[in-house]
Formats: structure tokens, sequence, C-alpha cells
């Protein structure tokens, strides 16, 4: 058995995440406990009792879904005896799940990485301006067919980028509004099924982000970091690292470069990876893996009953 673990992004936050694992679990408090004292404000109460205006917005989603994420590592760790170190070949996160990633992996402690994400959440939202950017799923075509329908949207004035290559067939855009809302109207024509405007306040991976990749290479500069002491798959890269240093930089370049998740899997499945899992909240990694591909098992876990599964099979 060769385990990849990884950890989701934003847009699997839901009110509610981490209550049962608080309530049956005084190491899954702890992680909430630290994360609330780091930031100063009682995340963990947005966490579960919302409302969900005020858990989405960038600010509070990126920490939290790491705190869920973490808590689930802890439990793993404390109350069951299992280490990630000791079962993980690799560590892979979806855009923010990058950082909780990294925290599994011992490069930053579970604060500081609480408060590079509240930074990393205001920064990206500061970015630009709400209104001027957006972002789009494109279904239906492959990352390289994407690539015209982007040039055609483009022009001296307004652009967007393929930001998130999740895997075949859905492929994800960021950039100007006005280049969005082209995409939306002709993406048609270029044989997608469909293309749709995602509920987001800003375009995220895409060169309008330059700001908040600046603000991020300043943030780095504050935290105690060490190597990674399970390997990281980078999101820009799509191959492991553990030196503090270039695991830093991938994720400063990862603000406004693409998140090439479709190669991450790819990559696994070369490297002969069996079973992946997916630590925190939704299920929205191992659906893609389920989906892209065929030789690896996949599961997600979240709850007390799938830990508990989890740790069976462990």
């Amino acid at each position: 058995m060769k385990y990849a673990f990884v950890f989701p992004g934003q847009g699997s936050q839901f009110v509610g995440m981490g209550k049962e694992l608080a309530e049956n679990f005084s190491s899954a408090k702890d992680v909430f406990d630290e994360v609330n004292q780091a930031l100063g404000q009682d995340l963990y109460k947005v966490m579960i009792d919302g409302p969900d205006s005020e858990l989405t917005l960038t600010t509070n989603t990126q920490p939290a879904l790491m705190a869920v994420s973490m808590a689930i590592v802890k439990v793993l760790e404390n109350d069951f005896g299992i280490s990630l170190k000791d079962k993980a070949a690799y560590v892979a996160g979806h855009s923010l799940g990058e950082y909780s990633a990294a925290c599994a992996a011992g490069v930053f402690s579970l604060s500081d990485t609480a408060r590079l994400l509240r930074i990393r959440g205001d920064a990206m939202q500061q970015a630009v301006p709400v209104g001027v950017g957006g972002m789009a799923a494109v279904l239906g075509l492959s990352y390289k067919d994407v690539g015209a329908l982007v040039d055609a949207c483009n022009d001296e004035k307004y652009f967007c980028v393929a930001a998130n290559d999740n895997s075949d067939g859905q492929v994800v855009l960021s950039g100007h509004i006005q280049a969005i809302e082209k995409a939306v109207e002709i993406a048609s024509e270029f044989g997608a099924k469909r293309c749709l405007k995602l509920p987001v306040s800003a375009p995220f991976h895409s060169p309008l982000m330059q700001p908040a990749a600046e603000t991020m290479a300043r943030a780095f500069m504050e935290v105690q970091a060490e190597n990674a002491q399970i390997p990281i798959v980078a999101n820009v890269l799509a191959t492991p690292e553990t030196e503090k240093k270039e695991i830093i930089k991938n994720l400063i370049e990862q603000v406004t470069g693409t998140v090439r998740w479709r190669e991450t899997l790819a990559f696994f499945d070369a490297d002969g990876v069996t079973d992946l899992v997916e630590i925190g909240a939704g299920k929205v990694l191992s659906g893609l893996a389920k989906r892209s591909l065929k030789n690896i098992n996949s599961v997600s876990v979240c709850s007390v009953q799938e830990i508990e599964e989890l740790a069976k099979n462990l």
C-alpha cells in the first residue's frame, strides 16, 4: 500500500464542519482552540453556527478549512496512534489545502499556518476591487483545448487564464470579469459542454493576484519554517519537494499560478500510489480522483465514522 494524503481547498466548507470532531475528541477541540487563539477570533463558532455568508468570506474560509483538516490529522495521531509521517508517501493540497499539507508535513506550526492563511485570505480579497475580477468553470474541454477559448477572450485591456486544471474536462478560468463573461458566452463554440461563473469574489490564481503574492512573500519572512517530513507535491509544479525554501517559493508562486491538480493526480498514479485519502471537509478531491484514476482507491475522511474506518485500514 502506498498512500497520498490530500487536503481540500475553498468551496468544500459547510456550516457545522468540525462540530462532531470537537464533541468526540479533545485533541480536535485543542486544534480549534489554538486556531482561535492564533487569530484572536472565535472562528470555531463561525464554523459551527455560521452564518454561511460569514463562513464563506475568504478571510474565514481559508483558516477554517485548514483547522478541520489538521483536527483530523491530530485525532489520527493522538487518539489512534497513526502518524501521517509513517504512512504517507506524499501530501498535497488544492490551493489553500497546500498550506494544510505543509502543516501536516511539519513545515509550519498550526498557529503560524492559521495566521498565514488569514493574511492570504485578506490579501487575495484586497488585491482586486470587488467586481473587477471573476472565475468560471469550463466543463467538457481539456486543459489544452481551453487555450483557444482563453485566446479568444483576451484583448489588450482584459484577460483570463486557466487557473485550476482540475481534471480532464474540468478547467477553471480566472481573470477580468469582462473576459470571464465572454468565456461563458462563447465557450460552447469551442466545444465546451458548459461554462458557468463561480460564486467567488476575486480572480484567484491569476496574474491579477500579484499584490497578494507580494504580501505572502513578506509574511513568510516572519515565520519559522522546517524542511517537510513528507514530500509535498506542489500545485505549481506537480512534483514533490521537501526543502523549506522551495516549498515557500512554490506557495508564493501558487497565488498567481495555475493549480496543476490533474497533473498531481497523474504523478501519484505514475509513482504507484495505491490509496488517496482526502483529509477534511467535503469530497471534492476524492471525487476528482475517482473520476480520473482507475488504479487508485480514493476515500474522503471527515466524520468520526470515516476516521475510525480509516484508522482500521491503516
